[in-house]
């Protein structure tokens, strides 16, 4: 569960979803079921607001998840795993 900003300098707890960004990774790292089935685990982070403005929770290829500044994350785009996804906070 979702309870403060994933930015450990801030650690703003996550009160409502009126400001900030969600990120989803999937944690499962390929693992499977013995049926072959692929099974998925999914985690969710939170920035808050502040901290979305100026920064993005990136998963490397050994499935680490960062934060980085938006800059620095726009600069790194092989580093990043391809099933990192972000919603918006309405």
């Amino acid at each position: 569960m979702v309870s403060n900003c994933a930015n450990s300098r801030c650690g703003k707890p996550l009160h409502y979803l009126r400001e900030g960004r969600i990120f989803i990774f999937d944690a499962s790292a390929g693992a499977s079921e013995p049926s072959g089935k692929r099974l998925r685990r999914l985690e969710h982070y939170w920035l808050c607001g502040a901290c979305a403005e100026t920064m993005l929770l990136v998963q490397d290829a050994e499935g680490m998840v960062r934060v980085l500044p938006k800059a620095a994350a726009i600069r790194e785009p092989e580093e990043r795993a391809p099933a990192a996804t972000s919603i918006l906070a309405s």
